[in-house]
């Protein structure tokens, strides 16, 4: 199988459930934000995390689960016993579909699903990741909604804890620009929330970046939420980034030294193995 001949897969999910009943997941992992990596000169992590009850909870217990039983071979039925694992009544008015993705388990089920995502939106668009090394496939999704008269808002760190990943994500920024996106660059740490609203309707939160590795190389999980509630408090936290950013202008940004083109141009081309 061609799973077993790579080195370089990454389980990138944070879950936690808590006796079956409370479910945690995003971006944060389990390390003090004041002292990871301070030697890349990126500033604190800025992250988000969503607290969860009713059915949601099942289907990311399972994903812990399916977790465990690939690095530990135990049986299911022993693993469902020992966590005390039972049926959950339904909660809240938010419909959640929890949607894992890795290689050999989703093919491109979470790419489809963040496609339908930015294809969906009539009006309004805004994105967070830390890393943006997207394939074709987004990119003509991003100019679609540009092209239908979406305003899109683009929230990136200003500083990233990858050089090459922070020259390749560069590399995008005339292109997103000239079709219309607005380009927000955080200032107060690596922003390393992941998220997307449509419409202040639609969301996606979880653990997923946009880039290649995350959706091809990666086990991630992701939430996408419909309903109006949920995507306008996300909206509210993507609003307070965007409080502490700056807009990347296009002049300001053509300016920029010739070999910097060169460079970002030229890592642009090993997007897919960051």
């Amino acid at each position: 199988m061609t799973l077993v001949s790579r080195n370089d897969l990454r389980l990138h999910r944070k879950i936690v459930v808590v006796d079956g009943e409370v479910a945690w997941t995003g971006s944060m992992n389990l390390v003090d934000p004041r002292y990871f990596k301070q030697d890349a000169n990126v500033g604190q992590w800025v992250d988000a995390m969503v607290r969860v009850q009713g059915t949601v909870v099942v289907p990311l217990a399972m994903t812990v689960i399916g977790d465990w039983m690939l690095e530990t071979a135990e049986p299911i039925e022993t693993i469902i016993e020992s966590a005390g694992l039972g049926l959950v009544e339904a909660k809240g008015r938010a419909d959640v579909q929890v949607i894992p993705s890795g290689p050999g388990q989703s093919d491109d089920g979470l790419l489809q699903m963040l496609l339908a995502v930015i294809n969906s939106a009539r009006e309004e668009l805004v994105l967070t990741t830390p890393y943006f090394v997207p394939d074709d496939s987004m990119l003509r999704a991003l100019r679609g909604a540009t092209g239908r008269g979406v305003r899109v808002d683009m929230i990136l760190p200003e500083k990233v804890d990858s050089v090459l990943t922070r020259y390749a994500s560069r590399s995008y920024y005339d292109e997103l620009m000239d079709l219309g996106v607005r380009i927000y660059l955080y200032r107060k740490g690596l922003l390393h929330t992941k998220s997307i609203t449509a419409d202040r309707r639609i969301s996606m939160f979880g653990t997923v970046n946009l880039d290649m590795r995350s959706l091809w190389l990666n086990y991630e999980v992701a939430l996408f939420v419909y309903g109006a509630e949920f995507a306008e408090e996300l909206h509210a936290l993507q609003q307070s980034y965007m409080d502490d950013c700056e807009c990347l202008a296009p002049e300001q940004w053509s300016k920029r030294p010739s070999s910097q083109r060169f460079l970002k141009n030229a890592l642009r081309l090993v997007g897919p193995v960051l």
